[in-house]
């Protein structure tokens, strides 16, 4: 776990020293850390960990913990939903005459129902790249 900190140290190119005296860690803990003789508590750990703006995770392991994949949507994509799009718009109006309450819908109305149904379709594309891309290829 010390040779992160040494490592951060040679990286920010800043001194045990000058770390001890910008977050108040006396030097000595960071001594006994080095040593082995204690470790540091959870609130040190965040201190340093701040200091050098990493986790406590990276400080302990150093490493970074694994970030949930969010899939995002290619040109294709984009691309085959507007024409999903167009198509459930052109089969509601086709075979309904939109209508809302006996009435034609408005413009307006017609617009926010589009709105409302390309939102639909961006979720569960993305819900769908979600749960069946494989591990493999989630970068």
């Amino acid at each position: 776990m010390y040779e992160v900190f040494e490592n951060l140290l040679k990286e920010k190119n800043v001194s045990s020293y000058r770390v001890s005296k910008d977050t108040g860690v006396t030097q000595t803990a960071l001594s006994n850390w080095k040593t082995g003789k204690s470790t540091p508590t959870a609130k040190t750990l965040q201190k340093i960990a701040d200091y050098f703006g990493v986790t406590i995770d990276y400080l302990m392991t150093g490493k970074e913990p694994e970030k949930d994949w969010e899939p995002k949507l290619t040109e294709k994509d984009e691309k085959d939903m507007q024409k999903e799009l167009k198509n459930l718009l052109d089969q509601l109006d086709s075979n309904t005459g939109l209508m809302f309450d006996g009435e034609a819908m408005d413009d307006e109305t017609k617009e926010l129902l589009k709105a409302s149904l390309e939102h639909a379709v961006r979720t569960a594309r993305i819900t769908a790249k979600k749960k069946y891309t494989p591990k493999k290829y989630r970068k």
